[in-house]
């Protein structure tokens, strides 16, 4: 039965090890996320004691992802690709991933390019219902 615990303590491992350890002098990190349901500051508290989840909440300012935002499609392209190409494999320890994933990005350059056709002005026309409306008098 899946239950998401599990995941739930991972991320907020990862966010406690972004706040302590890789930024530790970071007035705030912002930190882009999807929508994944534990990706949220509930799973600080669900995985450390009240004062340490709000400290690590504390330093973090949280921009989610449109959910149905079509830059999604691009990011899970590169993901399958990065998938097919070079994580296909066994991978023994953290120092041959790293090497793998170089190699991998260094044999991609040049590589063609996705080409976004979805310019601002056209967001402004088909999402100007998400836009406030400004009255200019």
């Amino acid at each position: 039965m899946y239950t998401g615990v599990t995941e739930k303590k991972d991320w907020a491992r990862e966010v406690k090890w972004l706040v302590d350890e890789a930024y530790p002098e970071a007035k705030k990190i912002k930190l882009v996320m999807d929508n994944l349901n534990t990706h949220k500051i509930s799973s600080l508290y669900s995985t450390f004691p009240p004062q340490e989840a709000r400290r690590i909440a504390k330093k973090l300012e949280i921009h989610y992802t449109p959910k149905h935002g079509s830059w999604l499609n691009i990011a899970e392209i590169g993901i399958h690709i990065v998938s097919q190409e070079c994580l296909n494999q066994r991978i023994q320890s953290y120092e041959n991933l790293d090497y793998q994933i170089k190699c991998w990005n260094k044999s991609r350059e040049g590589a063609k390019s996705i080409n976004w056709q979805f310019t601002t002005e056209k967001a402004r026309t088909k999402l100007s219902h998400l836009y406030p409306r400004i009255d200019i008098v």
